[in-house]
């Protein structure tokens, strides 16, 4: 059976439960999505976890080089990767325990979320967090 995100209510309720988001392929370049996205993420209230190969820190957020180097939980790991490298990313979030996996905006990987799901996680494909959070929580206090 093909994938289905799940019903607007329910990510509605994802992202209200939600407290940090690891950011996977958020480096320091201004000018790329994952950078825009997840400023305007922090600056309406989620702590961001920036998740890139050197560890860098972003938008002053300390970084880590793998989702495994993260010592706390982890609530939604947003990808932004391309769909060929999503399915090692939904193995290494299935083994932090996170809850969900949300690929952005023109991702979709039908193993990816096999993955995931199989490994108890909620799954989001080809949908933009920073959009739904704003058309599903308007009034979500700003940081």
């Amino acid at each position: 059976m093909p994938f289905e995100n799940p019903s607007r209510e329910q990510i509605k309720s994802i992202l209200e439960q939600a407290g940090v988001i690891a950011v996977v392929g958020l480096t320091n370049n201004p000018d790329r999505p994952a950078y825009e996205v997840s400023e305007a993420m922090l600056h309406r209230g989620y702590r961001i976890i920036p998740v890139n190969p050197k560890g860098e820190d972003v938008l002053g957020q300390k970084g880590y080089a793998s989702l495994a180097d993260i010592p706390e939980p982890i609530d939604i790991v947003n990808v932004f990767r391309r769909a060929e490298h999503t399915p090692p990313i939904a193995a290494d979030a299935v083994a932090v325990k996170a809850k969900t996996l949300w690929l952005q905006l023109g991702i979709a990987s039908e193993e990816a979320a096999r993955i995931a799901s199989e490994g108890g996680m909620t799954v989001i494909m080809d949908r933009c967090i920073k959009v739904e959070d704003a058309i599903l929580r308007p009034n979500r206090n700003q940081a």
